[in-house]
């Protein structure tokens, strides 16, 4: 066996929600990662006494217990994980594990059992339930009734609310009430917020972004108090999970920022982060009201009964010792302008965006809190704005989030691009990246800025568009040569220039003498767009008669497939469909792939097949004949065009160059062409006419005669 047992996709069922993540045995410690928050509980193995292995509703689950009174619970185990699980802590824990039954007789009299923080229900000394008195936001009383509620988390579909408790009346001892006794008992482990006794320090009017407002904050020794003009909060120093020391990119600020969870609420606001805001240049004098043993004794030299120094220094350094977390503040990351913090938008609100050793934060509206292990994959993305002097910085995370930092300064994107390499992050598009960091580091200048955006525009452009915008690059590039470190972002400022001289030119050559130059440049570009527009390809003509293409093994297997996802995933959209499918293709095992492959493969070899006696029986060549007669249709109508065009160009040059004489004779104007042409015209019609009536006169008579 080894030195060590792990397992994924382990559950820990916190205040109503299962939580899932790993958890390790190893000789020294029980380590369990939360995948959720990243939140890691450690049990040394000298300290585990009770190991029992139970069936939970989620396969089977262990129960730690240790020698300090905490208890562990762990579920998610397969029926075969027993044995060598039972035989690893016989080895290295000297722990049997041993078989604990639950009730499950739905009886609803017991034995309730207070053992350490959890209270038991029992029913002929097997567990029917069990109640964590962490999870208790309140106790109250009645006659013969206990009620215990408590917190909500926001991540449980369903939460449990209240409890009640019948206490019969108790004929052993009259001198103690039975409920209070059990009040007792569930107050001093439940998780009760209750304000006895002074402060151990007290700050004034500290501000505060979330919540925003100015606060003074009461540090308790179980529970920190935010009281303020309208609002108070109280949290638990059980709900910190991480603590931030962040400098403000200023240098004259810094950020503290305290990671909540569950969070603080305030009407179906939700706050998970709190920030405070302070000046370095602010000092104070702190003096705790505590006894300096009693300082002694329960922070072990972590804080002294009168300190002094700034304030920032002092709110951290007390939280530090209060929570018993470590402080995380940034790491080697700096940025171009030196700071330890890159200027960004998230939606729509300008921040600061922290690159940390094992994450990213942002602050402030709202705070993100992104961990390494939690981002699938990073992108840099083009920015949004015309002068593109920024970019994007797009985070995936596993769980299919996106988050979107954007107008991030050019000049940025160097530094952050090594800091995001040397951490060995997912990166969508590196080979774009790699080759962007490249021109970066060539072309320093901002104008680098312009070409981008001046593509990306071609891009977003049709396709006739662009290929005529291309050919006038082609043309600047005739008239002005570059030198190969020049910068190819004048092409675009030469194009933009030669169109507005080009435009003045057309309005001011009848005064100017330099118009012909100008005339030059214009001229190849009108003659140019009508070369490149001319060809224009015609779409293939499907051939309606032929056989049908066979489908590919995907195709094959999602045709057969396609019910029994709908019936797993009752509602599900038809995208969702496919990208259900898609994820279940690329489960697939390499044999199960093999069956739909040679499917495919024998429906290929059918079309091939058919598809030549088709062509050997005559079809597929009316699509060739139709295509022949469209192509010769399209040239007459191109001749026709072209004629047409050039009699135009005539009659406009006869009449533009007629003499005064010309003009003057009545005969010779055109009205009098057009009424002479009319009058013709009806004469002819009359005469038609007519002929026609003679017609009709004779054919009755020849049929007399018949």
């Amino acid at each position: 066996m080894g030195d060590t047992l792990e397992f994924n996709e382990i559950y820990q069922e916190v205040k109503g929600s299962w939580n899932d993540g790993r958890l390790r045995f190893s000789k020294q410690n029980v380590v369990y990662k939360s995948s959720k928050t990243g939140k890691v509980d450690s049990i040394p193995a000298s300290e585990l006494n009770v190991a029992q292995w139970r069936r939970v509703c989620l396969g089977h689950g262990i129960k730690l217990t240790t020698s300090t009174g905490h208890i562990y619970k762990y579920d998610g185990f397969r029926d075969t994980d027993f044995e060598k699980i039972s035989e690893f802590f016989k080895a290295n824990y000297s722990v049997e594990l041993a078989e604990k039954d639950m009730c499950v007789k739905g009886w609803n009299w017991g034995a309730a059992k207070f053992s350490g923080p959890l209270l038991s229900f029992e029913v002929n000394d097997n567990s029917a339930f069990e109640v964590p008195l962490a999870n208790v936001s309140q106790c109250a009383t009645g006659k013969n009734e206990v009620t215990l509620e408590f917190h909500q988390n926001d991540d449980a579909e369903v939460s449990l609310m209240e409890v009640r408790f019948y206490v019969p009346p108790g004929q052993a001892d009259e001198r103690q009430d039975p409920v209070e006794a059990f009040a007792q008992n569930v107050l001093s482990k439940a998780d009760v917020i209750q304000a006895t006794g002074d402060a151990v320090c007290i700050f004034k009017e500290l501000q505060c972004l979330t919540p925003r407002g100015r606060y003074d904050i009461r540090i308790y020794p179980t529970f920190l108090h935010l009281h303020g003009k309208t609002f108070d909060y109280k949290i638990p120093y059980t709900t910190v999970l991480r603590l931030f020391l962040l400098p403000h990119k200023d240098q004259r600020q810094m950020f503290f920022v305290i990671s909540l969870d569950p969070p603080i609420k305030q009407g179906q606001t939700r706050y998970h982060f709190l920030i405070l805001l302070f000046s370095k240049e602010e000092n104070i004098t702190l003096s705790l009201n505590m006894s300096e043993e009693d300082v002694e004794r329960r922070f072990e030299g972590k804080l002294s009964k009168n300190m002094s120094g700034s304030l920032y220094e002092l709110v951290s350094r007390v939280m530090k010792a209060l929570v018993n977390r470590k402080i995380t503040v940034p790491g080697n990351f700096q940025g171009h302008s030196g700071a330890q913090c890159i200027t960004c938008s998230y939606k729509a609100s300008s921040g600061l965006l922290y690159p940390l050793e094992r994450g990213f934060i942002y602050v402030h509206k709202p705070p993100v809190h992104l961990r390494f292990e939690e981002i699938s994959c990073v992108n840099f993305a083009r920015g949004t704005t015309t002068t593109t002097r920024s970019f994007d910085f797009e985070i995936e995370t596993k769980q299919g989030n996106q988050y979107t930092f954007s107008s991030i300064e050019r000049e940025e994107y160097g530094k952050l691009f090594d800091f995001v390499n040397a951490k060995k992050l997912n990166i969508k598009n590196r080979g774009f990246k790699e080759g962007m960091k490249g021109k970066i580091d060539e072309y320093s200048d901002s104008d680098q800025d312009e070409h981008d955006a001046y593509l990306e525009r071609m891009k977003a452009e049709g396709k006739i568009r662009e290929e005529a915008n291309d050919s006038d690059d082609s043309d600047s590039g005739s008239d002005h040569s570059f030198k190969p470190g020049e910068e190819d972002d004048n092409i675009a400022e030469e194009y933009d220039s030669k169109a507005s001289a080009s435009d003045s030119s057309d309005e001011d050559g009848d005064s100017e003498d330099d118009s012909p130059k100008k005339k030059k440049v214009a001229k190849p570009k009108v003659v140019k767009e009508k070369k490149e527009r001319k060809p224009r390809k015609e779409k293939k003509q499907k051939d309606k008669g032929g056989p049908k293409r066979p489908m590919s093994a995907y195709m094959l297997w999602l045709n057969s497939s396609r019910e029994k996802i709908k019936s797993e995933n009752p509602g599900i959209s038809v995208t969702d469909i496919s990208k259900k499918a898609g994820e279940l293709w690329r489960g697939l095992g390499k044999d199960d792939k093999e069956e739909w492959e040679a499917k495919a493969a024998e429906a290929k070899k059918e079309y091939d097949v058919a598809k030549k006696e088709y062509k050997e029986s005559g079809g597929g060549g009316g699509g060739e004949v139709s295509k022949k007669k469209s192509a010769v249709q399209k040239d007459d109508r191109k001749r026709k065009s072209s004629v047409g065009d050039k009699e135009r160009e005539r009659g406009t040059g006869n009449e533009s160059f007629k003499s005064k004489e010309f003009i003057e004779t009545s005969d010779s104007s055109s009205d009098s062409d057009h009424k002479s042409k009319s009058r013709k015209k009806k004469k002819k019609k009359k005469e038609e006419s007519e002929e026609e009536e003679d017609k009709a006169a004779s054919s009755p008579a020849s049929s007399e005669e018949e």
